[in-house]
């Protein structure tokens, strides 16, 4: 059982940026001895393909309704990386969990990340301004590079950890959502009543109302 926290923090860090993990993993299993990381990963076109798009998307993933779009490509992409490096950290430890069940707790955990992140960078994209994006993409990514980090020498802190943020991630989800929806319900109530009372008003003045004869 030993692969298990890593598996479960890598899962849960593929989903904010799979391309950070794939390119930590493989750096540390190459230049670091981290005898966790499956040998794969260290390879010189994976790290060069890895370290490309993580520029991509330390770029894209900055810029708002940009990011939202970026989220939506890898709605499948984050989920299937997350479950491939599951499985390839449970074929390297035969004694850790079989390559299938590795592959569902990392898929599973990065759909659940993925989803977190996708609602508040959604929810986020209401504001204005653009520092509240480049500030979350920035805290994301450094939660990554370090919960992978820890994971290499300390796995089960860096799951444990991991397993907090993905909780305290959908309740902020949840409460950014409501939120919202509150907004927009009282917004649409605010234009039903001025309606209201401008036909009230044409009504009094004896001017036809919007739809009347």
């Amino acid at each position: 059982m030993g692969a298990v926290p890593l598996i479960f923090t890598s899962g849960w860090a593929s989903g904010i940026n799979a391309y950070a993990v794939v390119l930590l993993l493989g750096l540390f299993g190459r230049y670091g001895g981290a005898d966790s990381v499956p040998p794969v990963l260290e390879r010189t076109d994976v790290l060069l393909a890895a370290g490309a798009l993580f520029l991509c998307e330390a770029v894209l993933d900055k810029i708002p309704y940009v990011d939202t779009a970026w989220d939506a490509v890898h709605t499948v992409i984050r989920p299937i990386a997350g479950a491939t490096v599951g499985a390839l950290l449970a074929a390297h430890d035969p004694g850790s969990l079989g390559e299938v069940a590795a592959g569902a707790v990392g898929g599973t955990t990065a759909l659940l990340s993925h989803g977190v992140k996708a609602g508040l960078r959604m929810a986020v994209n209401t504001s204005p301004e653009p520092a509240s994006n480049i500030l979350l993409s920035l805290a994301e990514d450094l939660s990554v590079a370090g919960l992978v980090t820890l994971a290499i020498f300390h796995p089960w802190l860096a799951a444990s950890v991991a397993a907090v943020l993905l909780a305290l991630g959908v309740l902020l989800v949840w409460f950014a959502v409501t939120r919202i929806r509150r907004f927009w319900l009282r917004r649409r109530e605010r234009r039903a009543a001025r309606r209201a009372g401008a036909g009230a008003t044409d009504r009094a003045a004896g001017r036809p109302t919007a739809g009347g004869a």
